[in-house]
């Protein structure tokens, strides 16, 4: 299945690509097993999406948890929290 992942501030900074469009196993079909997959891409990935950092998470453009299913065609967001004042 095919999914389009979105990476924003830091993220986009440190892993040099705003966006791109993954084929992902059927192993990975949470957003848990996408974060997996992506950081076995190497140590930066493993560094920025390991778990416990505080990331947010939405698909399709709403927060989503780990366990929240993905399916084709679902556009996942990986952002930092953000403050504001």
């Amino acid at each position: 299945m095919k999914v389009k992942v979105l990476f924003f501030a830091r993220l986009r900074e440190e892993l040099g690509t705003s966006s791109e469009v993954i084929e992902l196993p059927d192993s990975a079909g949470t957003v848990s097993g996408l974060r997996a997959h992506l950081m076995r891409r190497g140590e930066a990935w493993q560094r920025l999406l390991a778990d416990g950092k505080s990331l947010k998470v939405a698909v399709n453009q709403d927060l989503a948890g780990a366990a929240v299913p993905l399916k084709a065609g679902d556009e996942v967001a990986f952002f930092p929290p953000v403050t504001g004042g």
